[in-house]
């Protein structure tokens, strides 16, 4: 992973994690184990080719129903594993979670 990060606390599995990756769009999924995970990113190992794939920016789903899932951007390709930094998200008024309200302070 990268060396950006050093410090955080980062869960290797043994076995790894069935998991899949999704375009942002919906319009393709493919099955991955994730293999190690921090609170900034994850190394995950893809089964099957990523030929194709646009892998700028994808959700993680961590369950078959995607209820879970984070928002990725691809930070290096190894063959069949990849890293990815996970983005942050945004509230509904467009700031990021998180960000402090100056209107609440009056």
């Amino acid at each position: 992973m990268t060396t950006e990060n050093i410090g955080t606390e980062r869960v290797a599995f043994g076995r790894g994690y069935a998991v899949w990756i999704m375009g942002i769009d919906g319009t393709w999924r493919r099955s991955c184990v994730l293999k190690a995970v921090s609170s900034f990113e994850a190394e995950l190992e893809l089964e099957g080719s990523i030929e194709g794939l646009n892998l700028k920016e994808f959700f993680l789903l961590l369950s078959s129903t995607g209820l879970a899932y984070r928002r990725c951007e691809l930070i290096r390709v190894n063959g069949s594993e990849i890293d990815v930094r996970f983005l942050k998200t945004k509230n509904r008024s467009g700031r990021p979670l998180g960000a402090r309200d100056d209107r609440m302070d009056s």
